[in-house]
């Protein structure tokens, strides 16, 4: 049984990969975590793919949570699932219905980071680059700090007090 589980629990990210869900947003928890309530009334909470916007209480955190918000609140989104992360969250790109990937958005609007150690593309790539060139969003900032490296200070901060 226990091999089972193991078994199933690997698979897990693959079976995912070929999977798209399709609801309603419902809540933006920040600029790129959202929930979707799909056509079962199921929640599903969703990591967009490939980016990493500014944490809540970080700077640009709330413009990116805004952000996102007018592009897909209370709006129904594909979402192409990629992956699960260690939170048990969909990891995946999000569209809205008249095409705009919210993830892309996010970055060529310079609301978020490239997540270069997941994400490969040159279009995202070339996004965050455009962005930074043309000091959109958090660019505008002469060190603009990675939410990565935030959460690593913030920790590191916790455990000193």
């Amino acid at each position: 049984m226990i091999r089972i589980i193991s078994i199933l629990w690997f698979l897990i990210p693959f079976i995912c990969i070929s999977q798209t869900i399709k609801g309603k947003v419902v809540r933006i928890s920040d600029g790129d975590t959202i929930t979707v309530l799909d056509s079962s009334k199921r929640q599903i909470r969703i990591r967009l793919y490939g980016i990493d916007c500014p944490e809540n209480g970080q700077d640009f955190g709330n413009v990116a949570k805004k952000y996102t918000s007018e592009l897909c609140f209370a709006k129904i989104v594909t979402v192409n699932v990629k992956d699960k992360d260690q939170y048990g969250r969909i990891v995946g790109v999000v569209w809205t219905e008249d095409s705009i990937n919210i993830n892309l958005a996010l970055l060529r609007e310079g609301l978020a980071w490239h997540y270069k150690h997941f994400d490969h593309s040159e279009e995202f790539a070339q996004a965050e680059y455009l962005a930074k060139i043309e000091k959109r969003g958090l660019w505008k900032q002469q060190n603009a700090i990675a939410p990565w490296e935030y959460r690593r200070e913030k920790k590191s901060w916790q455990q000193d007090q």
